[in-house]
């Protein structure tokens, strides 16, 4: 029996979705609830930037319906990021080792292990009612394979405990074919899954490849956009950097292996990070990852009819 295929975006809050998907003058209180009537799943990213606290978590429980899924980022300290003191809770920010540009410098394993601890408890109300999915470990390019970073991400797992960890690599070192299959052997020895993604076709060490596996019974796939004029350009936003329209034949390419991929699996997620604005047909704008996730949920749909 194949995983029913969820599509969702990499956040509710972006500015694109923000001013092009919900109704005017809809309080920001009330948008995680009106996503959810269209969607029902979501990729938290605000994590990424804070540690998240319970009384957040209990708000986005009651803000959506029994069997919505939220995943969440992983805080930046959790994969090696560069992060500001002051990102730092204020009762953290003494004792965190920094550099001379005030970031969170080579912190040790017990300093970590206190923010692991921190994020997990923070999400319990999710995790307690059933609608906590994964957290997603983006690994910035400087995590390239070696050694020591095999052994931090089983450190990472630990951490973890039963919570499940998706895993993002952004350096194509991991994607080597003398590599490939121990890093995917790794990860499911490991419990983890592998991010499957879709990104620019370019040859740049950070655009990692797409590579069609399962590494756990969860499918994960994020859709970056093509754009390989903004991909690598110094400044961008990431509104500029993801900035990226998939056409419909561009997405009809995904229908067939999230229909293989999710065969095999016994979840399956597809969410779409371009997170800009195009024109939209009545001469207005829309937000890009809505739009091509919606577009995505009809193909699919049309293709489970056509198969009756």
């Amino acid at each position: 029996m194949a995983a029913r295929i969820r599509i969702g975006t990499c956040s509710w809050a972006d500015a694109a979705l923000s001013k092009y998907f919900y109704p005017p003058g809809l309080p920001p209180s009330e948008r995680l609830a009106y996503y959810a009537e269209h969607f029902d799943t979501v990729e938290l990213d605000s994590t990424y930037y804070r540690l998240p606290v319970e009384s957040m978590a209990e708000r986005w429980t009651e803000q959506t319906p029994e069997g919505f899924v939220m995943h969440v980022k992983a805080f930046g300290v959790m994969t090696r990021h560069p992060v500001k003191k002051d990102q730092l809770p204020t009762d953290l920010r003494e004792e965190a080792p920094v550099d001379d540009r005030g970031r969170i410098d080579r912190p040790p394993r017990e300093f970590r292990a206190e923010i692991f601890r921190r994020f997990r408890e923070a999400l319990e109300p999710l995790r307690s009612a059933g609608k906590l999915g994964g957290t997603l470990f983006q690994f910035p390019p400087y995590v390239v394979y070696k050694d020591l970073s095999l052994d931090y991400l089983a450190w990472a797992r630990e951490q973890m405990s039963d919570d499940e960890m998706l895993v993002e690599f952004r350096h194509t070192s991991w994607y080597e074919e003398d590599v490939r299959s121990e890093v995917l052997s790794f990860l499911e020895e490991h419990e983890m899954s592998l991010v499957v993604v879709d990104a620019p076709k370019v040859e740049a060490k950070n655009v990692p490849p797409t590579l069609l596996a399962l590494t756990s019974p969860t499918l994960y796939v994020r859709l970056h956009g093509r754009n390989a004029d903004t991909w690598n350009v110094r400044g961008r936003s990431a509104a500029e950097r993801f900035d990226y329209l998939y056409s419909e034949d561009e997405l009809r390419e995904w229908v067939q292996p999230l229909k293989e991929l999710s065969a095999q699996a016994e979840n399956a997620y597809a969410f779409f990070n371009n997170n800009n604005r195009s024109p939209g047909g009545d001469g207005g704008w829309v937000s890009q990852a809505a739009t091509n996730a919606q577009q995505l949920k009809q193909l699919l749909a049309e293709t489970r009819a056509a198969a009756r």
